[in-house]
């Protein structure tokens, strides 16, 4: 089988199993036919990896192609699938990249039954079952999938007594739900029966960083209590989501498992919850310190600013003592308004004393920033680009860095901003959906920054589409300069 595909074993004799059961696809960003993806790193995917370990532990084949890692472009992807005439293919619809996996669907040999989910499913189910694309679809799937997709692999079970599964019923051409009494527990599996995700699934990860450790990602809790009217992940968009936190052992277990089997001895959270909220930190900081984590790994994170805030430098000093090492944080902007209008329930004195206590203490930070919020002024974009350039003069001395990664706004279906948006008459899904990759050029500074935004067209503030280009490009040779200073 092709080498792209992850997680295909051989039998005992060196041969491939004769059809895999299911592959899960991950579309790739944009169509490298037309121009080679030049970014050399992209996240893994760990929620398909959750899915593909889960499935293969009740005896399924199964194999991931990550087309993204890959640059691999679309009709290449479309013919590898077919090549392989998998039973199931799976995507994870995201709205960046909702076009092109509805695109690769259609192009599916009609014999490979097709499942759908992610965000953008979840938001948007009726016009994707509706989607002419998506005609084949046999099953949309509603949030954690692990269970479900073992369920629908069993050709002798019924998708009719699963929660939150849709279908486009055949007899009445409209969209349907199942579900029935006792079947509940699909809709949040238990994390810490779940098994550690088998690693043969990713195309990159572990993976060989840059200062010669292995890093490898992994998730520490699912579901998120805010609600920042910008993230998919808001708390009001996805009210079947229990927030759940992994036991701090099995979190140390799986470590270790990483550590022994390939070498790991630096791992990144992605959850939104591991620094984000004080229990879950003093839970967490108490087991690593107990198994002495810090003393031969180091680890990087999602925080809250709001909750970092409020812990005392105790707690920052054994974050660092326990192997802490970079803190990613959504600060998002520099003006006090916009702050409050997309309810991240934080301040400019807040940004900065977190910094600044966290960077003294040897611990990096990324800062997350997005330009070109709806009802954002000139000035209030100034203001952020101004707090990024005090972020970086206040670490100018720390033993701590600060980097900032900037984006364009752009709407995401199901969010409070999206709600909003369409609340206001002005704008279609269709148009907020109608996104595109944003070129900021091909020199070194800017290497992958454009992989990574994508704009509607649409202005939604004061701003122009050219400025915020143009502050997006100044921003990434300024932090590429003073990476390489």
């Amino acid at each position: 089988m092709h080498a792209l595909i992850k997680g295909v074993r051989t039998t005992e004799q060196g041969t491939t199993p004769a059809q895999l059961d299911l592959l899960l696809v991950n579309a790739p960003l944009r169509d490298y036919t037309l121009r080679p993806r030049i970014n050399d790193y992209t996240l893994p995917v760990l929620g398909m990896a959750y899915i593909a370990t889960y499935a293969a532990n009740h005896g399924y084949r199964v194999g991931i192609l990550d087309a993204e890692a890959a640059g691999l472009p679309i009709t290449d992807t479309i013919d590898l699938i077919n090549q392989v005439a998998p039973r199931w293919a799976g995507f994870n619809l995201l709205a960046p990249t909702y076009e092109i996996s509805a695109d690769i669907a259609a192009a599916l040999d009609p014999s490979i039954r097709i499942m759908v989910g992610g965000h953008h499913a979840k938001a948007m189910p009726v016009p994707i079952l509706t989607d002419p694309r998506l005609a084949r679809c046999d099953a949309l799937i509603l949030g954690e999938a692990e269970t479900r997709v073992v369920e629908l692999l069993d050709d002798h079970r019924n998708r009719a007594d699963l929660p939150g599964v849709m279908w486009i019923d055949p007899l009445l051409g409209a969209p349907v739900t199942g579900g029935r009494p006792g079947t509940s527990h699909h809709l949040a599996p238990n994390i810490n029966s779940l098994p550690f995700v088998d690693r043969v699934y990713l195309a990159q990860d572990p993976y060989l960083a840059g200062d010669g450790r292995v890093e490898a990602n992994m998730v520490g809790a699912r579901g998120c209590p805010y609600d920042c009217s910008f993230c998919g992940a808001a708390v009001s968009a996805n009210p079947d989501i229990t927030i759940r936190v992994r036991d701090p052992l099995d979190i140390i277990a799986e470590m270790h498992q990483l550590r022994d089997e390939h070498g790991v001895t630096a791992f990144r959270f992605v959850d939104d919850l591991f620094l984000g909220a004080r229990r879950v930190i003093d839970q967490m900081m108490a087991a690593f310190a107990a198994e002495k984590v810090g003393d031969w790994a180091v680890w990087d994170a999602t925080g809250r600013i709001n909750v970092l805030h409020r812990v005392p430098d105790a707690t920052l000093d054994l974050l660092a003592a326990c192997g802490l090492r970079e803190v990613a944080l959504g600060v998002e902007s520099g003006s006090e308004r916009m702050l409050s209008y997309i309810d991240k329930r934080i301040t400019r004195d807040m940004i900065l004393s977190v910094v600044q206590r966290l960077t003294i203490r040897g611990i990096r930070i990324k800062g997350y920033f997005i330009l070109g919020f709806p009802t954002e002024t000139r000035a209030e974009l100034g203001e952020t680009v101004d707090l990024i350039h005090r972020l970086w003069d206040l670490t100018a001395t720390t033993p701590g860095t600060f980097r900032a990664s900037v984006f364009q706004f752009r709407p995401y279906p199901g969010t409070p901003e999206w709600t909003r948006l369409m609340a206001t008459g002005r704008y279609t899904a269709e148009q907020l959906l109608d996104y595109a990759p944003v070129d900021l050029g091909s020199s070194e500074e800017l290497r992958g920054r454009d992989e990574f935004n994508f704009s509607s067209g649409i202005q939604f503030g004061e701003a122009t589409e050219q400025e915020i280009h143009q502050h997006l490009a100044d921003l990434a040779r300024a932090q590429h300069s003073r990476r390489t200073a």
